[in-house]
């Protein structure tokens, strides 16, 4: 088996997982004549649990009827799931045995594990969010519930991507719950009912104090765990909702404050990221009475424009509007705002509700290493289905076990401390990149790069197709590491510079 897996990789296990169709009812499952899960072995790969991973497909090795492969829809190149299966098993070691504890206090309330449902369509009736708690989400932030009956268009959806991955960014024009305020108040009601010891977040959003107030007492009364303020929706068709309060620390503070007025019970107040400073209304919404903060909220965006038509997409009837982003681009744009907002001393110790392109655990931990005690998710489950929560909760936990935290609240900012101002970074050093001859293929991709968008340290030998690098114009960009395809690029050791 090792001279059969000589030429397979940690990068192309990844390939291989990155092109499974992630079917549902997975034929390559039902046709396993030893009763694995194929579809669940690759599904941990795709979502960075290779090491989950290994604990599973135990039957593998001495197989050769490849029923499974047989049975794979990609049907002109079917995913080499037997040769996947034992890279794995001979390269990979499982993460300890046992579960770590997942559990958090969150603004007083008790959770299972981090991870919530977010306030989107993924959480919009009893049945979807009853399916999501009972395949192990801790809770759910129902859709915001308003007086107002939102009227939808179609389509509202748009997705993003580039070469070859369609999924990066995603935008929507969806607004706040369409079913009656009443229907959406009795669906609350009874998943606290049938769930007791999940977590039921009321997400709402009023239009003026009176709703506001009145919309909090609606949702104590029906057993709501927390409330959330929806001060941060980016494409609500009416004035003064959404992002449109977000923007504006006096009025986060005044509805907080009527929040306040209407219930007990904990409040989190959901921020925009459209501005350019956050902190100023979680400022206000702590001092209106909020009890956590919640970020971010989808980005205003256009993603694109249909060019026969002059439109942006998605067009509704030849016309479009701007609209929330969300999606993994978004990421990098989430962590800066819960950075920013638990680095700040007047926000000093006040709970965290994170979310924005999160897809993956180790996603999830980066979230709770700059701040954030709870997590939440929506584009990941619209794309991959509630059945993301398996590897969530299984990397998390292997995280744990295998760095010696005993608590979620332990990893809680542990980043912080190195997040700092720009003028205190160390300029006096320098990484050199080191390039490995036996993963490089020479495709030149590093000396283009270098060449056209670096400092020209890449010298190009055409007739070896190899690559070799120039030191002294070398200032360690890191620019070559980050475009190699093959992974034949890595950091070297930190040296003064010379």
């Amino acid at each position: 088996m090792k001279n059969s897996l000589s030429k397979f990789s940690h990068k192309i296990l990844n390939e291989e997982a990155s092109r499974c169709l992630l079917c549902h009812d997975a034929p390559c499952s039902a046709a396993c004549p030893h009763g694995e899960d194929p579809a669940r072995f690759i599904r941990a790969v795709r979502f960075d649990n290779a090491k989950g991973a290994a604990r599973l497909m135990s039957s593998c090795e001495g197989c050769i009827s490849a029923a499974c492969e047989k049975a794979c829809l990609n049907a002109n190149i079917p995913i080499r799931i037997k040769k996947m299966a034992d890279y794995v098993k001979s390269s990979i070691t499982p993460p300890p045995d046992g579960r770590a504890d997942l559990s958090v206090d969150f603004c007083g309330v008790r959770c299972e594990n981090p991870f919530f449902l977010s306030s989107s369509v993924v959480a919009s009736n009893y049945e979807m969010c009853a399916r999501a708690l009972e395949m192990g989400w801790a809770g759910v932030v129902f859709k915001t519930i308003g007086v107002l009956r939102p009227r939808e268009v179609s389509p509202r959806f748009d997705a993003i991507g580039k070469e070859g991955t369609p999924f990066v960014g995603f935008r929507n024009l969806e607004q706040i719950a369409e079913h009656p305020l009443e229907e959406n108040l009795k669906f609350m009601q009874r998943l606290k009912k049938d769930f007791p010891n999940k977590v039921i977040v009321a997400s709402i959003m009023g239009q003026n104090d009176e709703e506001w107030t009145y919309l909090a007492k609606a949702v104590q009364e029906i057993g709501a765990d927390i409330i959330e303020c929806n001060f941060s929706c980016p494409h609500m068709s009416g004035e003064g909702l959404g992002s449109d309060v977000g923007q504006n620390p006096e009025l986060v503070k005044r509805y907080t404050e009527m929040t306040r007025k209407g219930s007990s019970l904990p409040i989190l107040a959901k921020m925009t990221p459209n501005t350019g400073n956050m902190e100023p209304a979680a400022i206000a919404a702590v001092e209106g009475g909020a009890d956590g903060l919640a970020a971010i909220n989808t980005i205003k965006s256009i993603t694109a424009i249909d060019l026969p038509q002059l439109c942006p997409t998605p067009s509704v009837a030849g016309k479009s509007s701007v609209s929330g982003y969300s999606g993994k681009a978004v990421k990098p744009i989430a962590l800066r705002f819960i950075n920013d907002m638990a680095q700040n001393k007047r926000l000093s110790g006040i709970p965290i509700s994170g979310m924005g392109g999160i897809e993956t655990w180790r996603d999830a931990i980066e979230f709770i290493l700059l701040g954030c005690s709870n997590i939440q998710v929506t584009t990941a489950v619209m794309q991959y289905g509630y059945r993301i929560i398996d590897d969530l909760i299984d990397g998390l936990s292997a995280y744990m076990l295998e760095n010696g935290f005993k608590s979620v609240s332990e990893m809680v900012g542990a980043a912080l401390p190195n997040i700092v101002p720009a003028d205190k970074l160390d300029r006096g050093s320098i990484v050199y990149p080191v390039f490995d001859k036996e993963k490089c293929i020479g495709c030149g991709r590093c000396h283009i790069s270098c060449m056209d968008g670096g400092h020209q340290a890449i010298k190009w030998d055409k007739s070896e197709r190899k690559v070799s690098l120039l030191g002294k114009e070398c200032v360690g960009c890191h620019l070559c590491l980050h475009v190699c395809p093959t992974g034949a690029i890595s950091a070297g050791k930190r040296v003064l510079k010379r």
